[in-house]
């Protein structure tokens, strides 16, 4: 697997762990110092700009990829290589998904978890076949990784679609992937 670009899927709020601001600024000097390009949702507030904020600081390349409905709510982030604004939500997904090579989940809400769910979907589907890291900051995601456990042992899962998602618990697990 060659990683050169990675989509990272977060929270565009901070949440209240300070471990979840300290794990995306940690990632993005990761990402920028292995030369792999973040794309990502386009805003400067939450995680969300944090992790591009670290990504830019350390020498890196952000493309930012915003629906034109959250350019004022999330507030777009002026200050990245490439700032892409699209029609709907719809666009900004197929854009950062054929950009990527990876995805990163970071901790995060409603939309995070459409969009994790929606990567592995399209694995399912043969639609694209993109690794899939879920960053467990602090053990966020620990009752969400106990439940796909039920759903596989209970036989809803395809393994085609599990085999390319990879827990980690910290950032620098993700070099050895490289």
């Amino acid at each position: 697997m060659i990683i050169q670009s990675v989509a990272v899927f977060c929270g565009s709020k901070t949440g209240v762990n300070p471990l979840f601001a300290k794990h995306a600024t940690q990632l993005g000097k990761i990402l920028a110092e292995n030369k792999i390009k973040l794309i990502y949702g386009g805003a400067n507030v939450g995680i969300m700009g944090m992790i591009a904020d670290a990504v830019m600081s350390h020498g890196g390349n952000v493309t930012g990829i915003i629906p034109k409905v959250l350019v004022d709510w999330e507030r777009k982030h002026d200050s990245i290589t490439e700032l892409i604004i699209t029609e709907d939500m719809h666009d900004r997904k197929k854009i950062i998904y054929s950009r990527c090579d990876a995805a990163i989940i970071l901790p995060g809400g409603f939309g995070t978890l459409d969009e994790l769910f929606e990567t592995v979907t399209w694995n399912q589907l043969s639609i694209h076949d993109k690794h899939i890291f879920i960053l467990n900051s602090g053990g966020f995601y620990n009752h969400l990784i106990q439940h796909i456990e039920v759903m596989k042992s209970e036989n809803f899962l395809y393994e085609e679609a599990i085999r390319n998602l990879t827990v980690i618990n910290q950032p620098e697990e993700f070099i050895s992937y490289l």
